[in-house]
């Protein structure tokens, strides 16, 4: 059998954040858990499925005694917003009937969609869909990524490419990608489109870099501003 592993589940606790950040007896745990599952395929199918298109690429969840707070990170936060908030009231209200709960929506902007997995997996799939030329696709979301301070991609496509009888996958790589190295920010994405032919599934991994050298840019500009120099290492 393949000894692949989920490049996000291998770094959690590592150099990634758990995306639902809450404590819960054992009795409560299975129901907060399914309720997490069903807020962030209900945020999906609101947000990404449906127009406006908002392109919701990561959803957190953290609850209190009292709140259930739910972060959605977006490309287009005008569109989750709303006309004065008009769709995060709606959304809010929806969550809080799904839920039972108090519910407050925060929203955090994705100021480069270019380098962001889940995105590049999505705008590939709905480019699928409308029956684009696939190699072009990939060809193009990956040199973007690229131009846009990627240190490295991976595109990987698998079904009825084209409408082919038989099934088959294409692997495009760019740049490196030290997939075993957990000081490496890898960023990873997966979406599947769901064409007349059948489904295709859309994975993406993007190198950002290392941990390492974005903790010593933050160092050299905290001592520029006169601050003292952190302790470096894995906290």
């Amino acid at each position: 059998m393949g000894q692949k592993t989920h490049p996000f589940g291998f770094r959690v606790g590592i150099t990634e954040a758990h995306k639902s950040r809450w404590y819960a007896p054992k009795a409560l745990y299975g129901e907060l858990l399914v309720e997490d599952f069903r807020i962030r395929e209900f945020v999906d199918k609101r947000m990404n499925r449906t127009p406006p298109f908002a392109a919701v690429s990561d959803i957190h969840i953290e609850r209190t005694r009292e709140e259930l707070k739910v972060i959605i990170k977006t490309a287009r936060p005008g569109l989750v917003i709303g006309p004065k908030g008009a769709e995060v009231d709606k959304l809010t209200e929806e969550l809080q009937y799904l839920t039972g709960r108090k519910v407050s929506i925060g929203i955090l902007e994705i100021k480069n969609p270019d380098t962001n997995a889940q995105l590049i997996a999505e705008g590939i799939s709905e480019q699928l869909k409308k029956r684009a030329s696939f190699r072009r696709v990939v060809k193009q979301r990956a040199e973007a990524a690229m131009q846009n301070g990627a240190k490295g991609v991976r595109i990987l496509l698998g079904g009825r490419l084209g409408g082919a009888e038989m099934s088959r996958t294409l692997d495009t790589r760019m740049g490196s990608l030290p997939l075993s190295t957990l000081q490496a920010n890898i960023d990873y994405g997966f979406a599947e489109s769901f064409t007349t032919y059948g489904a295709i599934g859309v994975k993406v991994w993007v190198c950002r870099g290392m941990y390492t050298e974005e903790q010593s840019e933050e160092e050299g500009q905290s001592r520029a501003a006169g601050a003292r120099p952190r302790a470096r290492g894995r906290r």
